[in-house]
């Protein structure tokens, strides 16, 4: 319930999660998604969990390597994550699908290498369970 002070009306702060669907640089929704982020916390709101599935496991691709004048998505996901200690999890079968894989994962399945950024987990579509019973809030970007 809001509260009023003086001209202003004051919301208290919510729990959110998002859910993120597409890739970085197929449509507007990740870049939505990561200015939604960072309105959500200039507004003192807290942020539970970001999970990201199907195509949107791209965000956490450490090999991706945008053009630069355009924005470097996965790059910003991982400032956001240190600045507020963010929870960002990738679906690891969407993962591994897609070929996004941690060390453990690119190990257990003999691969060459590994290419999951730094700040990104790997976890089960538990977590975004989990990331919905405690949270107020998702909202989710593309589909």
């Amino acid at each position: 319930m809001p509260r009023s002070a003086g001209h202003f009306t004051i919301w208290p702060a919510m729990k959110f999660s998002l859910a993120v669907y597409s890739a970085p640089h197929s449509t507007q929704s990740a870049a939505s998604a990561l200015r939604f982020a960072k309105a959500l916390l200039s507004e003192r709101h807290e942020i539970y969990r970001i999970f990201f599935y199907c195509d949107g496991i791209q965000n956490g691709n450490s090999i991706a390597a945008p053009p630069q004048d355009e924005a470097d998505l996965t790059g910003e996901w991982q400032d956001l994550q240190r600045q507020y200690n963010l929870d960002l999890v990738i679906c690891i079968a969407a993962a591994q699908r897609r070929g996004v894989l941690s060390q453990r994962e690119a190990e257990r399945q003999e691969k060459l290498s590994a290419n999951l950024a730094e700040g990104f987990e790997l976890a089960g579509l538990g977590q975004l369970t989990d990331a919905v019973t405690n949270s107020e809030r998702l909202v989710t970007f593309g589909g």
